[in-house]
Order: C-alpha cells, then structure tokens, then sequence
C-alpha cells in the first residue's frame, strides 16, 4: 500500500501555534507561497495516480482537497485530527511541557487515549488495505503517528516528526503494520 500524505493548508490557528484538535478551524486564504507548493504538489500527486482520495470530517482537509481540485473526496472519521482534549485552543508549548508527551505519549489520555489514536490509524489501514494508492488530506498529528507507526510500530515517536502545513509525503506502508490490524 502506497500512501500519498498532504497535512492541510494553514489555518488561522496554526499561524498562531494554536492546538486545533477536534476543532473544525476553516483555513485561512491562500497566499502566493502556498500555491507555489501546492503547484508543485499537484505534479506528484498527478504521477501518483490514486485509487481513492480521502479526507477527515473536519472542513480544513476538505477545503485542502478542493484547492488541490479534488472537490469530492470520500470524508473518512477515521482520519480525524487526535483530540487534544482540555489542550485544544492552547499553544503548543504547553502540551510540549507534558514529558510524556515526547518520550511516550501512548500513556497520555487527551480527548482520546493516544492508545485509541493510535489504534483508529491502524483500523485506517485496515479498512483500505484492498487500495494500492491512496491520496490522504490529513491533520499533522495524525501524518506525525501514521509515519513513527510505520518505522517503530507505535506512535511512541509521533512528536519526534514534523510535517508542515501542505507538506506532501510519499510513504509505503510496512506490511508488518497491515498485520496488526
């Protein structure tokens, strides 16, 4: 299984380093930088050629898909943002402060238990493992767990990851993550 990742375009949140969570934050509008990458972007996902284009219940992946030209994706909860819980609304550096939110943020219980994220990502790839490529417009924590799932087998390195706002990112699953489904 081939996934292609694009974390969404900025939203007034992210400019203000504001946790979004579970919060249906719309994106700001898009400047000149952003639709430079999302141009270039739109080349790799034209070579990519996708079975299936999915996007999360909240409106900024799904804004993110129509500027991308892909009005329609199927909206898959699955691929929801994790809840940040009491920390949505507040900076990150405050849930930065949360030692085990760095060494092992498994043991953290949020909105959700990070033991529940993570295993709601590996029920994704479960539910469309029959596809071979598949376009994600997603959340940047959820694209931070999905990649420390792939390499480590848990999303125990989720916070050692950064993905950006737009950022594209190529990745081939490892079977042995399927297996755990």
């Amino acid at each position: 299984m081939e996934l292609l990742l694009i974390r969404h375009l900025p939203t007034e949140w992210n400019k203000s380093g504001l946790l979004q969570g579970s919060r249906d934050i719309p994106l700001l509008p898009v400047t000149d930088e952003d639709l430079a990458k999302l141009e270039a972007n739109k080349n790799v996902i034209g070579s990519f050629q996708a079975n299936i284009v999915v996007a999360s219940q909240l409106k900024r992946t799904q804004q993110t898909a129509l500027n991308y030209g892909f009005p329609h994706p199927l909206i898959e909860p699955l691929l929801n943002e994790l809840n940040f819980g009491k920390y949505e609304g507040f900076e990150k550096e405050q849930l930065l402060k949360v030692k085990e939110w760095v060494s092992d943020p498994r043991s953290l219980t949020l909105g959700e238990s990070l033991d529940d994220f993570e295993k709601r990502i590996i029920r994704f790839l479960t539910k469309y493992d029959h596809y071979t490529r598949i376009l994600v417009f997603g959340h940047g924590s959820w694209i931070r767990a999905l990649l420390s799932l792939n390499r480590v087998g848990s999303i125990k390195e989720m916070n050692q990851i950064e993905v950006h706002n737009n950022e594209l990112i190529y990745l081939t699953i490892n079977q042995q993550l399927l297996q755990l489904g």
